[in-house]
C-alpha cells in the first residue's frame, strides 16, 4: 500500500483513538463525580455508635428521621415528662406506627428521674427519660453491667414556686426560698408578707429528680426542716397550697404556671431582682382557666430565670436495639415538629 493511501487510513485512526479516550474520560468523570456526592452527602446519625454525644435531628417531622428500629420499647422515668408523654409521644406514635412505645411505671417505688435510670440500667426499660442529669454513682452501676449511659437533652424546663393566692409578695431570693425549707424562716412576714405561718410542703427526695435538683442546688446538700410535709404528688400538693393560706410548694414549671388554684411566685438571686416564671401581666385566678398564665420563655431560654434545667433522653449505650430506640426517640424530639409538640407542651426549646 502506497504512503498516499495510508494517510487517510491514519488520520481516521488518530481521530477513533482521540474520540475513544474522549469518550471514557468524559463517562469516568461523570461517574466520579456523581461518587463524590454520594460520599460527601450528610448521612443520617449512626445510632449505634458507643460514643453518642447529642443526636442532630436530620430532618424537619417525625417521618423524615431514619434508624428508627421496629418494636415495642418500654420507658419511664421523670414525672416531669408528663405533659410530654401526653401530648408528644401519641403524635409519634401516629407518625411511626412501627415505633411502638409503652410507659412503664416502677412496681414498688414512685415514678421518677432516679427510679426510671434504674429501671434501664436493671434491663426493665429501652430508655428512660430525666429531669436531671446522669449520676457518677448511675454511671459506675451502668458500668459494672458492661455497658455506659448517654444523656440526651432535648428542652429546657424550670422549677416554679407555687404559693397560696393569698400571698402578696414581689417574690423571693433562692437564699431565702432555702430558708423556708430548711427552717430557718418560718413566716411570710420574715420576707416582707403577711403574719401568716408558712407551710412547706415537697416531694421525698427519692421520689425524682425534680426533688433531688432541689436538695442539691438550692438547699445545697442540707436537710429539710422537720416541719415541711412531704406529699406523693405534685396534684395533691397544689391542692394543699390553695387550700393553706401559708402554703409553698415547687415544681416543674409547666406543673405550675397554669395553674388556677395557686400562684406563681418570682424568684431572684438578689433582692429585689425578681424574674417571673410566667409571662406578664400575670393572669389571677379569678380570670382562670378563661385566660391562663404562660411560661416565660425568653427568661428560660436566657438564663435569666434562676433555676432553669434541661429534660433528658437517657440512652443505653450497649450496642443492641435500646441504644438505637433511644437515640431514634430523642432525634424525633429533636425536629421541629418535636420542638414545636414540645412547646405545646408546656417546655422551651432547646433550638
Amino acid at each position: 500500500m502506497s504512503q498516499k493511501n495510508e494517510t487517510p487510513i491514519l488520520i481516521l485512526s488518530l481521530f477513533i483513538t482521540v474520540g475513544l479516550i474522549g469518550g471514557g474520560f468524559w463517562w469516568f468523570t461523570r461517574k466520579t463525580s456523581l461518587n463524590f456526592n454520594q460520599v460527601t452527602k450528610p448521612q443520617p446519625i449512626n445510632s449505634t455508635s458507643p460514643n453518642i454525644t447529642q443526636p442532630k435531628s436530620s430532618g424537619n417531622n417525625f417521618a423524615s428521621i431514619q434508624n428508627v428500629p421496629t418494636g415495642l420499647f418500654n420507658y419511664g422515668g421523670s414525672t416531669s415528662w408528663a405533659t410530654v408523654r401526653l401530648a408528644v409521644d401519641p403524635a409519634i406514635q401516629a407518625a411511626r406506627p412501627e415505633f411502638r412505645l409503652r410507659y412503664v411505671e416502677p412496681i414498688s417505688a414512685n415514678p421518677g428521674s432516679g427510679t426510671g435510670i434504674q429501671a434501664l440500667i436493671d434491663g426493665q426499660l429501652s430508655f428512660a427519660q430525666s429531669s436531671r442529669p446522669i449520676l457518677d454513682e448511675e454511671l459506675n452501676r451502668a458500668k459494672q453491667r458492661g455497658f455506659t449511659l448517654q444523656q440526651i437533652p432535648v428542652a429546657i424546663d424550670g422549677l416554679a414556686v407555687a404559693v397560696n393566692p393569698n400571698i402578696n409578695i414581689p417574690g423571693i431570693t433562692l437564699d431565702q426560698l432555702r430558708s423556708i425549707y430548711t427552717g430557718k424562716i418560718t413566716n411570710w412576714s420574715q420576707v416582707g408578707g403577711s403574719n401568716i405561718p408558712i407551710k412547706a410542703y415537697s416531694r421525698r427526695i427519692s421520689d425524682g429528680g425534680t426533688v433531688e435538683l432541689f436538695v442539691q442546688d438550692i438547699l445545697g446538700g442540707q436537710d429539710f426542716s422537720s416541719d415541711v410535709e412531704f406529699v406523693s404528688t405534685t396534684t395533691q400538693a397544689l391542692k394543699k397550697v390553695a387550700s393553706s393560706p401559708g402554703g409553698i410548694y415547687y415544681a416543674s414549671a409547666p406543673e405550675v404556671v397554669p395553674q388556677c388554684s395557686i400562684k406563681p411566685l418570682p424568684l431572684g438571686r438578689t433582692q429585689g431582682q425578681y424574674i417571673a416564671p410566667y409571662q406578664d401581666p400575670i393572669v389571677l385566678p379569678s380570670e382562670c382557666p378563661g385566660r391562663r398564665n404562660k411560661l416565660n420563655i425568653e427568661a428560660f431560654q436566657s438564663g435569666k430565670y434562676p433555676i432553669t434545667r434541661n429534660l433528658f433522653v437517657v440512652v443505653k449505650q450497649n450496642d443492641q436495639t435500646e441504644q438505637q430506640a433511644g437515640v431514634a426517640y430523642a432525634n424525633l424530639l429533636l425536629t421541629e415538629q418535636g420542638q414545636e409538640l414540645i412547646s405545646q407542651a408546656g417546655f422551651v426549646k432547646i433550638r
